[in-house]
């Protein structure tokens, strides 16, 4: 059992006196209903229902009284209604309109049950049969892909865990950044984790790859009624993997003949599926980051362990010593990208890279970390200092002095001069690291100090 960082966010909403029914959402298999069976062992009593079985899909149908319901809901499960503590989970909730419904009932006249509702596709189905959770009576909280954290207690190393959490794997690097590796080769979706901690051998992970990607084109299909649509969002499942972490164009996507606008509501379903993100460019080196959606995204998919299988390029990540010599850095740069997604647990969070906003300029930074009210480059390169032009050209036009590369060597901070002779420290962070980066800057907080006027304006 992969003990999943959301179960402290789920103790705090335990205990929370203005708690709400709790909606999870993620991609199918991200761990939802075992996350919450894990969870239930908190409580006296636990109520699970699947919306899939007809029974107990008619019992939304029957009973539009919150009271009814509840005294129905615990003859269908055989339980004994007690004062000890009560957790309902909701399963795939997005079959039954009422169901949702009545999550603001549960909200305004039954807060002593605890409740938790999950779904696959919650998005794409509202948007097909028009519904929608009540508004200001529920809660989402965002499940997905395991962590480096979270693989390595499926794997059964909390030791070096904690050495991670600690900021103490230094003199360990090359053990963690090889536990780094494999975790950048099979991914973080936890049917994947699990298999792979019996026998930690990547061919026995084909069988569970294959179930995953088949399961989301079933769902989409099931739940997208534009038939030109679903040819297209075929297209994409197949082929556009082989894409992830490069800015794409719309325009006849993968050599399609398929028009920009077309493209792009495929690729928007596909993203309320919450099967990927598309990451748009920001111009802007300060706060409030404003990503700018006429400009090209970057295609990153929501696990880099099936990019590997689908793009066909594990034996290629098994057997390199540095990821970052992978696909052109590609996989480096997207397994940092879901590194940063995992530090969120919040719906909107969104990542976002900077694109320098001047005429004939390709000066791109790889993303955007926002720090204390601060925008941080991270750029994921190796190599020396000089050739990060792009971050030194942010840097020349930030407000600030931190800058974040992130490589595979062990940590250290450098002190840099861009050729306008701004001066910034450069932190050198492992990729282990990349989970604990609010850490890392916390230690070197001392050094972060805000310019006025950046060098390049004076």
């Amino acid at each position: 059992m992969i003990q999943r960082k959301a179960i402290t966010y789920l103790q705090q909403w335990k205990e929370r006196s203005d708690r709400k029914p709790l909606v999870l959402r993620g991609a199918r298999q991200v761990g939802k209903t075992t996350l919450v069976k894990e969870f239930a062992k908190r409580y006296d009593v636990f109520l699970h229902l699947n919306i899939e079985r007809k029974a107990e899909w008619n019992l939304f149908e029957q009973y539009d009284e919150i009271n009814e319901l509840i005294q129905a809901i615990f003859l269908q499960k055989k339980q004994t209604m007690n004062s000890g503590s009560v957790l309902l989970f909701i399963d795939e909730i997005q079959n039954s309109p009422k169901a949702v419904a009545i999550l603001r009932y549960f909200y305004e006249e039954a807060g002593h049950i605890h409740v938790i509702a999950a779904g696959s596709l919650l998005e794409t189905v509202m948007d097909v049969r028009k519904i929608s959770f009540p508004v200001g009576r529920v809660e989402y909280l965002a499940i997905r892909p395991c962590s480096f954290l979270e693989f390595l207690n499926g794997i059964n190393n909390d030791f070096d865990a904690e050495l991670i959490e600690n900021l103490n794997a230094t003199s360990v690097h090359d053990r963690i950044m090889k536990l780094f590796n494999d975790y950048t080769l099979v991914g973080g979706m936890p049917a994947v984790i699990s298999k792979y901690a019996e026998n930690q051998n990547i061919l026995s992970l084909k069988r569970i790859y294959d179930s995953l990607l088949q399961s989301y084109k079933d769902d989409i299909e099931k739940y997208t009624k534009n038939t030109p649509t679903i040819k297209i969002i075929r297209e994409i499942l197949e082929t556009g993997w082989m894409s992830a972490g490069s800015i794409i164009t719309f325009e006849k996507f993968g050599g399609t003949s398929f028009s920009s606008k077309e493209m792009s509501l495929a690729f928007q379903t596909i993203q309320k599926a919450m099967l990927l993100e598309l990451v748009f460019p920001t111009s802007t080196t300060r706060m409030p980051l404003l990503p700018n959606r006429r400009q090209r995204p970057k295609l990153i998919w929501l696990d880099t362990g099936l990019v590997n299988f689908v793009a066909d390029i594990q034996q290629e990540v098994f057997s390199v010593k540095d990821i970052q010599d992978v696909w052109r850095g590609r996989i480096a740069e997207h397994i940092t990208a879901q590194e940063l997604l995992t530090l969120s647990d919040s719906l909107l969070a969104r990542r976002i890279f900077w694109k320098r906003d001047k005429q004939g300029s390709e000066a791109e930074v790889d993303f955007i970390y926002k720090y204390n009210s601060r925008a941080i480059p991270v750029e994921v390169k190796s190599g020396h200092n000089s050739k990060l032009k792009s971050l030194h050209l942010f840097m020349d036009e930030s407000p600030h002095n931190f800058a974040v590369r992130v490589w595979s060597q062990p940590l250290s901070v450098d002190k840099v001069s861009t050729s306008t002779g701004k001066s910034f420290n450069l932190i050198n962070l492992p990729f282990y690291y990349i989970g604990v980066i609010d850490k890392v800057l916390d230690k070197y907080a001392s050094l972060l100090t805000d310019t006025p006027q950046s060098a390049a304006t004076k």
